[in-house]
């Protein structure tokens, strides 16, 4: 991006750290990268999602920093998930996969927040790389929040159909590495890893900003909205 289209967006959205929200930051301060709840173990594998690397753990200021972001137009956060999933991405993924997408919101959830979080998350990563996103699924149905229900089998039940494949002839033989923000108990990205393969995908992993899931793959802290 050329400099003066980046000192506009920086004047029309100003930059802040992703976490403590400093003014004039782009990415992540170097207070915070130094205090973050840094993942202990990185890659989690199991059904039904395979295998996600997560940074950070989804407890104290990177909960806070992840809802100002879904919730309250903290886009700007996106640069800074983006630097620390790079890093992540590159140790326990190298060479998995050729192409990236991301889980999408629903039409009425985008138009409500202005934007897709997801989304803005895999442009940032797309940057990094140089490598565009591909939109490689759409959410069909609005669905209850996961946040509202508490245990694995309703969580799985209330993402069945949800999705669907956007563009099968990209997806036909791709590698992909598909994105979100939180992994809880793993039923959203499982669903969407399911319909990836089946619309032909080589293979399919997943990278998220933070975890809220231990070791064993169960729930752990407070539910991921």
């Amino acid at each position: 991006m050329e400099k003066w289209a980046t000192a506009l967006l920086d004047l029309i959205f100003p930059p802040r750290c992703a976490f403590c929200a400093r003014p004039g930051v782009h990415g992540v301060c170097p207070s915070c990268e130094k205090k973050l709840p840094y993942a202990e173990k990185p890659l989690r594998e199991g059904a039904p999602f395979g295998r996600c690397v997560s940074p950070l753990r989804y407890e104290g200021v990177v909960r806070q920093s992840l809802l100002r972001f879904k919730f309250h137009g903290g886009r700007s956060a996106a640069e800074g998930y983006a630097q620390l999933m790079a890093r992540t991405i590159a140790e326990e993924l190298p060479g998995a996969f050729d192409c990236i997408t991301y889980v999408p919101v629903s039409d009425r959830r985008r138009r409500e927040r202005g934007y897709d979080q997801s989304q803005l998350i895999a442009a940032e990563l797309g940057k990094i790389w140089d490598a565009p996103p591909l939109t490689l699924l759409r959410k069909v149905f609005d669905n209850p929040p996961q946040s509202g229900l508490t245990s694995r089998e309703e969580r799985k039940g209330n993402v069945l159909g949800v999705y669907e494949a956007a563009d099968t002839e990209q997806i036909q033989g791709a590698r992909v590495l598909l994105l979100d923000d939180i992994i809880t108990t793993g039923s959203t990205l499982g669903e969407c890893v399911r319909v990836l393969r089946d619309a032909g995908a080589q293979s399919v992993v997943c990278a998220t900003v933070a975890s809220a899931v231990d070791e064993h793959g169960e729930k752990g802290g407070k539910s991921a909205p």
